[in-house]
């Protein structure tokens, strides 16, 4: 395939392969969420936001797998290093029980393995002052971490806030601090003392309708005041804040909302934990989306493009050696750490944050501009783009469009649509698949309403 002119090319979706696939798969796997009936043929010709699936459609994909793989399909890249190292068995290691290495020594090694991963995340964090790095398997898992060094550090501390419209992960524990859909939680037992505020995205915080600010004060900053307070700042272990929400529906936060949680949580010492686990590794034109923001995190949580579970932070905040963190395959996936550092590699030797500014720039100009009927909202950062819809049967209904034109997207939040095309998109392919979009929104827009 040659991604310079690749295009689209679709029959009925699903195809009668991918129906036997989808039916083989679901004869013993447990139910969960699949966006749509999509089976990607990982023998046939991929490349970037180009993928083939089992009937031989072509797609373009602008959803990079939620963001998991952040330079899409077979991106050379990340793929040209990958073809020099040789598979081993196992790939995979117990990795609080050995090391492992390639070579006699990490300066010189021809591949980088977990160590030099954890060195190239506290090189992109130093601005926060961070220096030591857990790795784990999952988004979740890094946010589990991330909230237990936080009440290791502060052991007296009994309460932790999230933020309406959250999600933080599927975990017992991350479940607690999740508040973007009741489907996620709902039955489900609760850690004691985790309260939860509004997430400010309004446009003017002085006149902002979620609670944010009222009369004069400020309903975060209330909460945390010694005298009158709701709760004692002492007794908060942290707070937990997705710099940008993902699931929720995209929501950009207002830069005061940003600027005061970050203000309190510094004068009170409450560690600040920033889950950039769909919105960091560059997604958004910088390294973390907190960089966008006035906001000191104390903890980053990351996962996705870095294909393994990161808790990043100061090594004072991590447990002493007597309560250290743990995990049989905490550091010890070979392949995983590797394309994480061959991704934070390709961001810094390409540009790709540059790159993912201006390409998101191209494509939010390009949906704004004569959006049709029912489109509420285009917004953005970087690569992770956001169109809002008046209804979510309008949304629903435009990916669906989509997808029979061969563009793959998402839903987020009640009625929005997310794109994450790749952070190396070219011109040509935003302009295609923002025209693919256009064309599913004119589409639904003319159809009369049921």
């Amino acid at each position: 395939m040659d991604r310079h002119s690749a295009a689209p090319d679709t029959g009925a979706l699903p195809g009668p392969n991918a129906r036997k696939w989808i039916e083989f798969h679901a004869e013993h796997a447990a139910p969960s969420e699949y966006s749509h009936e999509f089976v990607w043929d990982v023998t046939a010709e991929a490349d970037g936001p180009f993928v083939t699936d089992v009937d031989g459609n072509v797609l373009l994909d602008f959803t990079c797998h939620i963001g998991a793989a952040p330079l899409g399909y077979n991106n050379e890249k990340i793929l040209s290093r990958l073809r020099e190292f040789d598979l081993v068995e196992p790939m995979k290691i117990a990795g609080q029980d050995m090391y492992f290495g390639a070579g006699a020594d990490p300066e010189t090694a021809a591949f980088p393995g977990s160590s030099h991963l954890m060195e190239r995340l506290v090189e992109v964090s130093d601005h926060y002052g961070m220096d030591t790095v857990f790795l784990s398997n999952s988004g979740a898992e890094a946010v589990e971490n991330a909230t237990k060094i936080a009440h290791d550090h502060r052991p007296a501390a009994k309460y932790a806030f999230a933020f309406e419209g959250s999600f933080h992960g599927r975990t017992l524990g991350t479940l607690s601090l999740t508040n973007s859909k009741e489907v996620y939680t709902r039955h489900y037992p609760e850690i004691a003392g985790v309260r939860t505020l509004p997430f400010c995205d309004c446009a003017d915080a002085d006149t902002c309708e979620c609670g944010f600010a009222r009369g004069g004060g400020s309903l975060f900053r209330d909460t945390f005041a010694p005298e009158g307070g709701h709760v004692n700042p002492e007794e908060v272990a942290f707070v937990i804040l997705e710099p940008i929400q993902g699931v929720g529906g995209y929501r950009f936060p207002n830069r005061e909302f940003a600027a005061e949680v970050g203000d309190v949580c510094a004068a009170y010492d409450i560690p600040l934990i920033v889950d950039e686990i769909q919105s960091g590794v560059g997604r958004t034109g910088e390294m973390w989306a907190a960089d966008h923001y006035p906001m000191e995190p104390d903890v980053i949580a990351s996962a996705k493009g870095l294909r393994v579970g990161a808790t990043i932070s100061r090594a004072e905040i991590f447990p002493s050696e007597k309560n250290r963190l743990g995990s049989t395959f905490g550091g010890g996936d070979l392949l995983a750490s590797m394309q994480g550092a061959l991704t934070l590699e390709a961001i810094e030797e390409h540009d790709l944050l540059d790159n993912a500014t201006e390409r998101g720039r191209q494509a939010t100009e390009l949906l704004r501009d004569g959006a049709p009927d029912g489109v509420v909202d285009v917004r953005g950062l970087g690569l992770m783009l956001a169109v809002e819809f008046d209804t979510p049967e309008r949304r629903d209904a435009v990916v669906e469009a989509a997808l029979a034109r061969g563009l793959l997207t998402l839903g987020c939040g009640k009625k929005t649509v997310r794109l994450l095309p790749p952070l190396d998109a070219t011109e040509r392919e935003i302009e295609m698949g923002v025209g693919i979009l256009r064309e599913a929104m004119a589409a639904v827009a003319a159809t009369p309403a049921t």
